[in-house]
């Protein structure tokens, strides 16, 4: 990184669908300001989805007016799970599901299609890490953060000192998997929620898409068999539309939120107690909802999140900005800061 060139860093986020790009320049300011986007390939296989990413880098660098020359590390984030270097589990996974995905290394096989660096982190880590930059600016290597963000699954994020804890086998802030007390969460007869991970009662079988899905809705739908909800034909088409009954303000609706906000209060309160954060940071699609509402939902869940006063007079409660560009620029500052080590 020390030269008298200018120097970009690439950001790639990849989802089941789309890879949002971005790019920094050697001071971290981004020169991007809004999507970038092209099809991600992803059910094409893995190397459609590796040609797709080099494109969406050659989109950036034509946007920005910047040569490749100048390019010295790229950052790519993709969903879990994965290994800490950016290899798919042996498993698969929601958006890399054939089976030429397990166990594919994705990082190493980018770098050699780029002939560039390429450093890896999972897309919650990357939004986490984003949304740590922008809220601490010039104090972000001296704060810390947990992050929570809720979409088809729950993904998590810890940041100390500017920097995103991974762990051992790169799996450190997976909040999603802490299994999390039920009382007084659950109503009356309501089943233990199941996760897709085999376990039972965790923070992803309630606070996310999936949740809904499989656990809360049916449960609630039972409970009001004149919902509109019944209409819509199928449990995957109602779990998408709960978030705009809460916004009107449903019943049945602000249950099932409710529900999510006092997980995502426990699982904060699970954090607090190992790693003292300045901020607990909530993304996801509540982000992406009217302002009254996330107001709502963030408000519940620091009402739940057990604090001691002395933390409580110190730890605050944000929601991760511009969630939809948030890994992708996350992914970038992380390769900025690994490239410059």
């Amino acid at each position: 990184m020390r030269t008298s060139e200018p120097q970009v860093v690439i950001g790639l986020d990849v989802g089941g669908t789309c890879i949002n790009a971005t790019a920094v320049d050697e001071t971290g300011g981004f020169l991007v300001d809004r999507m970038v986007e092209i099809p991600s390939c992803v059910k094409q296989g893995p190397y459609a989805a590796v040609a797709a990413l080099a494109e969406a880098m050659e989109l950036v660098l034509d946007i920005t007016q910047r040569q490749r020359a100048e390019v010295c590390a790229v950052g790519l984030d993709t969903p879990g799970p994965a290994s800490a270097d950016g290899v798919i589990s042996s498993k698969g996974a929601t958006n890399f599901a054939q089976e030429a995905w397990w166990g594919f290394d994705f990082r190493g096989a980018l770098e050699k299609r780029l002939g560039l660096p390429v450093f890896y982190a999972n897309d919650a880590n990357a939004a986490a890490l984003y949304a740590h930059h922008v809220h601490f600016g010039t104090q972000t290597m001296h704060r810390s953060s947990v992050a929570a963000i809720v979409g088809t699954g729950l993904g998590g994020g810890v940041i100390e000192a500017g920097r995103v804890i991974g762990g051992a086998a790169g799996m450190a802030g997976e909040l999603g998997h802490i299994v999390i007390s039920m009382e007084g969460l659950l109503a009356e007869g309501q089943p233990v929620p199941a996760c897709n991970c085999g376990l039972k009662g965790d923070g992803e079988s309630i606070a996310s898409l999936s949740g809904i899905e499989n656990n809360l809705l049916p449960y609630w739908l039972s409970q009001y068999p004149d919902h509109d909800l019944h209409e819509l034909g199928s449990m995957h088409k109602a779990a998408k539309a709960v978030r705009s009954y809460g916004e009107r303000g449903d019943d049945l609706a602000l249950k099932i939120f409710e529900q999510q906000a006092i997980a995502l209060g426990r699982l904060f309160s699970v954090a607090a107690m190992f790693t003292d954060p300045d901020v607990c940071f909530v993304g996801g699609g509540v982000v992406e909802a009217a302002p009254h509402f996330r107001d709502w939902f963030l408000a519940k869940v620091k009402e739940h999140t057990v604090l001691r006063e002395e933390q409580r007079r110190m730890t605050t409660f944000a929601l991760v900005p511009d969630l939809d560009m948030a890994g992708a620029r996350g992914a970038a500052l992380g390769a900025l800061a690994s490239a410059r080590r």
